[in-house]
């Protein structure tokens, strides 16, 4: 069973000393903190077998130090994976219709642009899409419907300036 009391005095006690040496282990204060926190969730999820090590510091600071190394391999290998990638693939240049039609997805909501997004450009079903993200079929419909009415708004004649496009009478 978990001590609330005693597991708050430890972290109390400790949580800065912690963090200041990760810190300067990771150079970074941010993956820094990210990584205490994790280690101290875990020491308190795992808190009746780790209060009673030798020093449960140690644990939390080498815990804290793997993951932040883990992090960092992962954001090194996904970077390297595309450059692969990248090495591999020729791009076209951008047009300016695919720039508005980005610009003006970051500007809806993010459930509406999931959905648009899965529907219109992965080719989705309503059903394929409610299967994928477990969203009811009803508010699939309706952002759906939503996201698009948002992307007209976003896609008008003002954005010419921004996208380099001009509208044409049909």
């Amino acid at each position: 069973m978990r001590d609330p009391e005693d597991f708050d005095s430890f972290y109390a006690a400790s949580s800065r000393r912690v963090l200041a040496h990760v810190s300067l282990m990771v150079g970074s204060q941010a993956e820094a903190e990210d990584s205490v926190a994790e280690a101290y969730l875990r020491a308190w999820n795992r808190w009746h077998r780790i209060s009673q090590y030798d020093n449960p510091e140690a644990w939390v600071r080498q815990v804290a130090y793997r993951h932040a190394v883990s992090t960092w391999r992962k954001a090194v290998n996904r970077l390297h994976a595309h450059r692969r990638e990248a090495a591999d693939d020729h791009v076209d240049e951008l047009n300016p219709d695919h720039v508005a039609i980005v610009g003006a997805l970051r500007r809806i909501p993010a459930g509406q642009r999931r959905v648009i997004v899965l529907h219109h450009l992965v080719g989705l079903t309503v059903a394929e899409i409610h299967a994928e993200t477990g969203i009811p079929a009803g508010t699939i419909t309706t952002w759906l419907a939503r996201g698009r009415r948002a992307l007209a708004g976003h896609l008008t004649d003002r954005d010419t300036y921004e996208t380099g496009r001009e509208h044409r009478d049909a």
